[in-house]
């Protein structure tokens, strides 16, 4: 429980500070997420992303568009499915996306306490965990699992 008691806060502050840090980039934090998302798997659909992000279909599907009327992504046909675009980043969204990681991870450089590399991977491994274990939760809108 203290674990679910801090990344809550933590997980809002840093929700604050990267929509501080991006003034006049339009790179609210649903659009950045679509945005890494996008870089870290290449194209994808709108219920692909919904479905990795645990956020309902229309959600991701506003901050999509958001990116796109900011020229960040765009819609591409997908040979899988005729109805459902895949969406890939744009050279300027490639770009947003680099700065952005860059000055997150600047930032995230500066956490102090000597922590290592072992306890990061700890850190990482134990919230994996408690992640997987609401894995069968339904996010209103989002397909289920």
């Amino acid at each position: 429980m203290e674990v679910f008691g801090l990344v809550g806060p933590l997980y809002r502050r840093v929700q604050r500070k990267i929509e501080q840090d991006a003034p006049g980039q339009d790179l609210s934090v649903g659009v950045r997420a679509v945005l890494d998302l996008l870089r870290e798997h290449g194209p994808m659909t709108v219920p692909q992303m919904s479905q990795a992000q645990s956020l309902s279909r229309q959600f991701v599907q506003r901050m999509v568009n958001d990116a796109a009327a900011h020229g960040f992504t765009e819609a591409v046909p997908n040979p899988a499915h005729q109805r459902s675009s895949l969406i890939r980043l744009t050279d300027a969204g490639l770009a947003a996306i680099t700065a952005a990681a860059a000055r997150e991870h600047a930032l995230l450089r500066r956490t102090g306490g000597g922590l290592t590399d072992g306890e990061v991977a700890a850190c990482v491994r134990v919230l994996s965990r408690m992640l997987e274990l609401f894995d069968d939760v339904e996010v209103a809108g989002a397909p289920p699992r």
